[in-house]
């Protein structure tokens, strides 16, 4: 069953715990999202505390996919930049999908519905984002239509003597 997107959903207790749950699933699965396992909700809510932030001053936009029941099991944050000369283009970020959901399609529902819904958001240009290399996340990204347009090496250190490439994906609107 397909999930079921919404953006801007108004944010609860409901909605908080859901995308920490989320987000900490994610984590201790091996998934790319700024933490390193083990981890808690609880070691992620300042992250989350940030992000609420950047969404009650306008420069982030959340997407939510909901699984059938109503639980949360894909997110990804949209942040607009402040620049004034890099304002025609978004970033996309923190992109989940619960590990019980993967293999179903539901990642590339996700990349559909934020490339929806940036496409209408006024002057946008194209969507880029960053991710972790070693994970084999980049062909992913590819075959949602991104291109590598920027690689940094061993930019990310997940552990002493693991070190990772940043790779910086982009997606013309045009």
């Amino acid at each position: 069953m397909p999930l079921t997107f919404q953006l801007d959903p108004p944010v609860d207790g409901a909605l908080r715990d859901g995308v920490l749950a989320l987000w900490a699933d994610v984590t201790n699965a091996g998934g790319a999202v700024g933490f390193v396992p083990p981890v808690t909700p609880e070691d992620i809510r300042p992250e989350w505390v940030r992000h609420l932030t950047a969404l009650s001053e306008g420069r982030d936009r959340l997407l939510v996919g909901r699984d059938e029941h109503g639980a949360v099991a894909a997110t990804a944050f949209i942040a607009f930049n402040t620049h004034r000369l890099m304002r025609h283009w978004v970033w996309l970020h923190t992109v989940m999908v619960h590990p019980a959901h993967q293999g179903k399609g539901y990642g590339r529902e996700l990349m559909a519905a934020a490339e929806k819904a940036v496409r209408g958001f006024d002057s946008i240009e194209a969507i880029r984002l960053g991710c972790r290399g070693g994970l084999g996340l980049e062909r992913f990204y590819a075959a949602c239509g991104y291109r590598e347009v920027g690689r940094v090496p061993g930019a990310i250190r997940v552990a002493d003597g693991d070190d990772r490439d940043d790779i910086l994906m982009l997606l013309p609107l045009g």
